[in-house]
């Protein structure tokens, strides 16, 4: 008996050190990826009433065009509603929380419920940004309705900022986006808007048909592994999103690399999410609602999701894969 509680005592500390080193923070995601630009979104330092908040946004967000885009009168500075569950190892735990309100029965990304607006990247490089990192903490309400699903932040670049979402493809020489969704009972995924190409779309898997972890829908984006982390109601959680756009720009070696609470979840190595260098990162992606486009996607009591700690890294070298000429898809 003493010889097993020996080896017991010995595997311990190895298991836990193994666990540690599985860790992987944003600072050093940015580091292995030479993303050397970094900015956090500022936050108040007392909560706030919804034009307060709004005032707040526009002047310290550097937002596209300056506003908010949709759902406005949704969001609110509030009062951290579970101080107790914070993310692990979370650095920042206190102060006022970006509240987001949907409302009962709402979906889409119209006005009613949900937010929607693009923070530039604000820096002084010559250079355009072919690589980023978006990292912050979301949480649920304590009896969250999923429903069958909602959007929620990610990345989005190319010289059209307004396409890319709301079923506006992408073709290569556009945008491209990257948010993240929530699925039926909690799923995650990445939900993309990138060219449709036969290394990520094979034609004989068009529909809604899941093929090495993608499902490829004409109408939509692009499902990225659907359930390969989870959404948890009633604690934080840190999520953390890299894009790394493929060069050049006609093979298929860009990077979609998720994070969930600084564990690796999902990566797609084999993407050409642009046909032409006019596409570049350029910057956060605030989207959140739920749907889809009916109203089979709403919830049917007021829901709320909570927001903290965005920070974007952002740096000039594209991804460095080695992959073969992307194999565009013929219809």
């Amino acid at each position: 008996m003493a010889r097993i509680i020996l080896l017991s005592s010995l595997l311990i500390p190895i298991f836990l050190q193994a666990n540690a080193a599985s860790s992987t923070p944003a600072s050093a995601i940015a580091a292995q990826y030479s993303l050397t630009a970094s900015t956090a979104i500022p936050f108040p330092t007392a909560t706030m009433s919804n034009s307060d908040t709004q005032s707040f946004i526009t002047s310290n967000w550097n937002l596209l065009r300056n506003k908010i885009e949709n759902g406005a009168s949704f969001v609110d500075f509030v009062a951290d509603p579970f101080p107790n569950a914070p993310a692990p190892g979370s650095q920042n735990a206190s102060g006022p929380v970006l509240q987001v309100t949907y409302p009962v029965g709402s979906f889409s990304a119209g006005n009613q419920g949900g937010t929607q607006m693009v923070s530039m990247f604000n820096s002084s490089s010559a250079q355009p940004f072919e690589a980023m990192l978006v990292t912050y903490e979301i949480a649920f309400d304590q009896g969250y309705q999923w429903v069958k699903g909602g959007k929620l932040p990610g990345l989005r670049g190319g010289p059209e900022l307004d396409g890319c979402s709301g079923g506006n493809q992408a073709n290569g020489t556009n945008c491209f986006s990257t948010r993240l969704m929530w699925r039926t009972s909690g799923q995650g995924e990445v939900y993309a808007y990138v060219p449709r190409t036969d290394d990520i779309c094979p034609n004989s898997k068009r529909s809604l048909t899941e093929s090495d972890g993608v499902i490829c829908d004409d109408k939509d984006g692009i499902s990225i592994d659907r359930g390969s982390f989870a959404f948890s109601p009633g604690q934080w959680q840190r999520i953390s999103l890299v894009v790394r756009l493929n060069n050049p720009p006609n093979v298929a070696n860009g990077q979609i690399t998720l994070y969930n609470n600084d564990q690796q979840a999902l990566t797609k190595n084999d993407v050409q999410i642009r046909t032409s260098d006019a596409v570049y990162t350029a910057g956060l992606y605030i989207s959140t609602f739920f749907g889809g486009g009916d109203d089979s996607w709403a919830p049917n009591s007021t829901m709320h999701t909570y927001f903290r700690n965005f920070q974007v890294f952002a740096g000039t070298a594209p991804s460095n894969l080695t992959r073969s000429t992307a194999r565009r898809a013929s219809r």
